[in-house]
């Protein structure tokens, strides 16, 4: 199981990618179409024309790491396909890379304290 930080920073890119590129060509597709910054330590979540198939692409540091996953028997639950990207929460990335529907996971908001008066 692929669990990531709690406080990292996700984005889904909504429209399928060519799933013969690799992680310099999805770096390349990140910064010009996306317009997101890959060595950011963002993690950048790419769909494939299958709804099967997906991969992660994130810097560490001191290099850029893909993840590649296929489901064996079922297929990811994906965000309508539009232009852009999608932010997910850590939490949502862990359910979505588990095969659930992620749209059912939610962050608790976190309430502002309230002042005496």
């Amino acid at each position: 199981m692929i669990v990531p930080p709690s406080g990292v920073r996700v984005v889904i890119a909504t429209r399928p990618v060519d799933f013969r590129k690799g992680a310099d060509g999805l770096a390349a597709l990140a910064q010009s179409a996306l317009k997101l910054d890959p060595f950011s330590g963002l993690v950048m979540v790419f769909r494939s024309k299958q709804a099967d198939r997906v991969k992660l692409l994130v810097w560490d540091g001191s290099g850029l790491v893909m993840i590649w996953k296929r489901l064996e028997s079922a297929s990811f639950k994906w965000p309508p396909i539009t232009d852009g990207v999608m932010r997910l929460s850590a939490a949502q990335l862990a359910a979505l890379l588990e095969g659930l529907d992620w749209t059912r996971v939610h962050v608790p908001r976190q309430g502002r304290p309230k002042l005496a008066q």
